[in-house]
């Protein structure tokens, strides 16, 4: 088990935006995997496959960050910040919707005392 944070942060472009959405993203990696903490920072397409159903979120960053700490860090970088700002909150932006979710491989409670 570890302390990291696996994070999944889902894309639904605005009509006509999924590529231009794809390339703005694609040049937050360079910066975001020099961060301390960073371990993986990938962005991922939707792909068409007979093993898999599509969703609405054709576009998805794959994060794994060494703790918390590191992950909030990251989100306070103006770079960041920037993006979300301008390209999901403003109307004028190309993304309709966004969802981040965070994970952890710990079980809960797994280093809780063990009394008999």
């Amino acid at each position: 088990m570890s302390k990291r944070v696996f994070v999944l942060a889902q894309f639904k472009p605005k009509a006509g935006q999924e590529q231009a959405l794809f390339e703005t993203l694609k040049a937050l990696e360079p910066d975001s995997l020099r961060e301390p903490g960073c371990i993986q920072y990938i962005v991922t397409r939707q792909i068409d496959h007979p093993s898999a159903s599509r969703n609405e979120y054709p576009i998805v960053f794959n994060e794994i960050w060494e703790s918390a700490e590191a992950w909030s860090a990251h989100g306070r970088r103006k770079q960041i910040q920037q993006f979300f700002e301008t390209q999901v909150q403003a109307e004028t932006g190309m993304v309709a919707d966004a969802q981040v979710t965070a994970y952890s491989d710990e079980a809960e409670n797994y280093d809780a005392p063990v009394f008999e």
